[in-house]
C-alpha cells in the first residue's frame, strides 16, 4: 500500500501539471510556427532548440544554490511568471508579425530560464513535504502529472496551430502558466532550516563533490544528446518527408506523453517485479528500440511508426526517472538537495544544446535521415554504458548512505 500524501503536496502535483503543461503547448507551437510561417528548416530548428536548452547549462548551478537558500515555493512563483512573460512575448510577435528565428530564440531562451527554476526546486521540496517512506509514491504522481503533460500538450498545441492558429495556443499556455502561480499560492512549506552564510563557489563545490562520485553520469549525457538529435530534426522531417500537417505533428509528439503515462502507471508493477537496479536499466535499453522504429520510417514512411517511436521513448524511460530520482532524494543530505539537483541537471540537460546544435549541423549538410542514424547510434551507446555499469547490482532502494553512487536521472 502507498503511504498517503499530505494536502500540501497536492497543491505541488497540480502546479506541477499547470506548468509542464504550458512549457509542452510551447515547445510544440515555436517550431510549428518557425517551419510553417518562416519557412525553417533542421539548422533554424536546431539553433531554436540549442537556445531553449542553453539555460539548463548557465543556469542551473545558481539557481540550485538558490534552491537551497530561498524559500522553494517563492522560487518556483518567480519562474512561472518569468515563463508566463514569455508566452506573452510570443503571443504579442505573433500578433504583430513580427515574428523572427532569432525572436523566437530570445523568448524560448526566457522561457526555458522559468523550466530551470521550477525543475531544480520542485525535485528539492518534495523531501520537505513527504516522508521518505511515499517518495516513490510522490515522485510517481509527479511523474504522472508531467507526463499528462507531455500527453496532451504537443497534441493540442498542434491542433490550436493547425485550426485556429498560433495566438490560441500562446494564450493557453500562459493561463496555465498562470494557474500554475496560484496553486503554489495555496501550497504550505515548511520553514527551511537556518544555515550559516557560505561563499556560493564553496556550496557549490561540495555539491559537486557529493554527485561526482556517480558513475553513470555519462550514460545520461549521451541520451540526452542522442534524444536532441532526434529532436532537432523530426518537426521538418515529419513535414517534408512523412508529409503530415500540423495536427498529425502534434499527435506523433503527443504519443510520448502518453507512453509516458503507460510508462508511469506500470513502473511500480515493475520495480516490484525485478530488482531495483534493472529497473533503471529499462529505460535505456527501450530507447534503443524506439530509435530503432523512428529509423524504420525511412524505409516504411508512416505517422503511425513515428507515433509508435515516441510512445516507446515516453514508456521506458519515465522508470529511469522515477527510480533514479526517488533514489537521489532518499541518499541526498537535505541541505544539498537543490545543488545536487541543479549539477544533474547541468551535466545531463546541458548535454541538450550540444545535441540540438549537433542534429541542426548534421540535418543541415546531409539530411534528416544521417540524423535519424545519429540518434540510433547515440542510443545504443548510452544502453551499452548502462547495462556494463554497477546500477544493475541494486536489489532493492538503499538506505542512506549504504551506497555510494547515484544513477542519473
Amino acid at each position: 500500500m502507498h503511504t498517503s500524501l499530505p494536502r500540501s503536496f497536492a497543491a505541488l502535483s497540480g502546479a506541477n501539471l499547470a506548468a509542464q503543461s504550458a512549457e509542452q503547448l510551447s515547445l510544440a507551437a515555436v517550431p510549428l510556427v518557425a517551419v510553417l510561417l518562416l519557412g525553417a528548416g533542421p539548422g533554424e530548428i536546431g539553433l531554436l532548440a540549442a537556445l531553449q536548452t542553453l539555460p539548463f547549462l548557465l543556469l542551473s548551478l545558481p539557481l540550485g544554490w538558490m534552491a537551497d537558500r530561498l524559500p522553494r515555493r517563492r522560487l518556483m512563483m518567480g519562474a512561472e511568471l518569468l515563463r508566463a512573460a514569455s508566452l506573452l512575448g510570443l503571443l504579442a510577435a505573433v500578433l504583430t508579425e513580427q515574428l523572427s528565428i532569432g525572436g523566437l530564440a530570445a523568448l524560448g531562451f526566457i522561457g526555458a530560464v522559468g523550466t530551470v527554476a521550477f525543475s531544480v526546486a520542485a525535485p528539492a521540496l518534495v523531501p520537505a513535504l513527504v516522508p521518505r517512506a511515499a517518495l516513490a509514491h510522490a515522485n510517481g504522481r509527479l511523474e504522472l502529472a508531467r507526463s499528462a503533460a507531455y500527453a496532451g500538450g504537443p497534441a493540442i498545441g498542434g491542433a490550436l496551430v493547425a485550426w485556429t492558429g498560433a495566438p490560441s495556443a500562446f494564450v493557453l499556455a500562459a493561463v496555465l502558466s498562470f494557474a500554475a502561480v496560484a496553486l503554489l499560492w495555496r501550497l504550505a512549506e515548511p520553514p527551511m532550516t537556518p544555515r550559516a552564510a557560505r561563499h556560493p563557489l564553496r556550496e557549490v563545490q561540495d555539491g559537486a563533490a557529493f554527485v561526482w562520485r556517480d558513475p553513470m553520469l555519462l550514460t545520461a549525457v549521451v541520451w540526452n544528446i542522442a534524444w536532441f538529435v532526434l529532436q532537432a530534426t523530426y518537426v521538418p522531417y515529419a513535414v517534408r518527408v512523412l508529409g503530415l500537417g500540423a495536427g498529425s505533428v502534434g499527435v506523433t509528439l503527443g504519443a510520448f506523453g502518453v507512453g509516458m503515462v503507460v510508462g508511469a502507471l506500470l513502473a511500480p508493477r515493475l520495480v516490484r517485479a525485478m530488482p531495483f537496479g534493472r529497473a533503471i536499466q529499462v529505460g535505456p535499453m527501450v530507447s534503443v528500440l524506439a530509435a530503432a522504429t523512428m529509423v524504420a520510417t525511412l524505409f516504411v514512411p508512416s505517422a503511425w511508426i513515428a507515433g509508435l517511436s515516441f510512445f516507446l521513448f515516453g514508456a521506458g524511460p519515465i522508470v529511469w526517472t522515477i527510480t533514479s530520482t526517488t533514489l537521489r532524494q532518499s541518499l541526498t543530505p537535505a541541505s544539498m538537495l537543490g545543488r545536487v539537483g541543479a549539477l544533474f541537471l547541468t551535466v545531463n540537460a546541458g548535454a541538450r544544446p550540444i545535441g540540438a546544435a549537433l542534429g541542426g549541423f548534421a540535418g543541415s549538410h546531409w539530411g534528416e535521415a544521417t540524423c535519424l542514424w545519429l540518434a540510433l547510434a547515440g542510443f545504443v551507446l548510452q544502453a551499452l554504458l548502462i547495462v556494463r555499469s554497477p546500477v544493475g547490482s541494486l536489489q532493492n532502494l538503499p538506505e542512506p548512505g549504504s551506497v555510494p553512487a547515484l544513477p542519473a536521472p
